[in-house]
């Protein structure tokens, strides 16, 4: 001390002597500084990975009843047998369904000749204007009554509404059904579609065209994959989860409606900032990094964290590329304090390392 003493003596040995009380307490502080490993928070690629759990279902589904209360005489189907729309089903006895589609015919020819006629005498001037419109109403309902004794006719085969597989049968010959009779159903399959839930947080990593891959204990070997079909308009405010559904080819006729499956969905093109695991430093409810500057000098951060894999961190908020937090020493390193970095993490190695998330 005597030595900077003499040697700022003078005019200007005040801020001197100043200026080498500044180095000497640098130049201490450097020689006391902590050891440390630090790593650069960097952006890499971090896919999600979402797992659930979700129950298959037809793609259409539907119970085969019939229009009319009628008697069975004849079945066109064979029990998981694969149709096509339009084809005949069952056959109901379409005795008295013929017999009204012959009356009505004949009543809409007796109503057009009975126009014709009022036509005439109305050219005539021998018919009034209103009965004439009475006798053009009277055809016209009888054509409509035509018209509805044709389609009991045509309900009186039941036919199948879309492509699809039909289930097991339910009646037989002779048996009387009536709209409320199950007759058998009628699945499409191909694809199916998944529905599972997945929790609010992953919702902004899911939309229509996303891959999804599935598993079942029925085919333990197999992995079917498909894609996102849509997305549920409203959160479950209980679970907190909202219902995703999927499709799968089935070309294979593999699943069937009601099995369970467990579902991954897995988007690649995602980047994240990550650091490495060791250097957050959790306090109570809340998670921190130790930031190093040019200098050596340690801050305290507070960092808001999301997905996790094997060795890494996603840093949602407080941290930017580039920037250095310590990974080894975080108990000794000090907020204020300077630290001597001794090594640096490459995050990218980590990330390989890393394995699957």
């Amino acid at each position: 001390m005597v030595h900077f003493t003499r040697s700022c003596a003078g005019p200007n040995g005040g801020r001197r002597l100043a200026l080498a009380l500044a180095v000497a307490a640098t130049f201490a502080r450097v020689a006391n500084a902590e050891p440390v490993i630090v790593a650069a928070a960097t952006r890499v690629a971090f896919p999600v990975t979402v797992e659930a759990l979700g129950t298959t279902r037809a793609n259409e589904a539907v119970e085969i009843r019939a229009q009319m209360s009628e008697r069975v005489t004849a079945i066109r189907f064979e029990e998981g047998q694969h149709v096509e729309p339009g084809d005949v089903l069952v056959e109901l006895d379409a005795t008295r369904a013929r017999a009204n589609v012959a009356a009505a015919r004949a009543a809409l020819v007796e109503s057009e000749a009975q126009l014709q006629r009022a036509a005439r005498l109305r050219d005539a001037q021998s018919l009034a204007h209103a009965e004439y419109e009475t006798r053009l109403a009277s055809r016209d309902s009888a054509r409509a009554a035509l018209e509805v004794a044709q389609t009991t006719l045509a309900d009186a085969a039941v036919r199948a509404p879309f492509e699809g597989r039909v289930g097991l049968r339910r009646v037989s010959i002779g048996s009387l059904v009536t709209p409320e009779t199950i007759i058998t159903t009628l699945d499409d399959t191909d694809p199916i579609k998944l529905d599972f839930d997945v929790p609010e947080v992953e919702l902004s990593q899911l939309a229509p065209g996303y891959p999804i891959t599935a598993r079942s204990a029925a085919w333990p070997d197999r992995e079917f994959s498909g894609e996102i079909a849509s997305v549920d308009t409203r959160v479950d405010p209980v679970s907190r989860t909202v219902t995703t559904r999927g499709l799968l080819p089935n070309t294979e006729g593999l699943l069937r409606p009601g099995m369970f499956m467990t579902v991954m969905l897995r988007r690649e093109d995602v980047q994240a900032i990550v650091v490495p695991e060791e250097a957050i430093v959790p306090d109570q409810s809340r998670q921190f990094v130790l930031v190093v500057d040019g200098d050596g000098l340690v801050s305290r951060r507070e960092v808001r964290t999301g997905r996790r894999r094997p060795s890494l961190v996603e840093v949602l908020a407080g941290l930017e590329p580039g920037e250095r937090v310590v990974v080894e020493g975080t108990q000794r390193a000090r907020p204020g304090e300077t630290v001597e970095v001794i090594g640096e993490v490459n995050v990218d190695e980590v990330a390989i390392d890393g394995g699957e998330p």
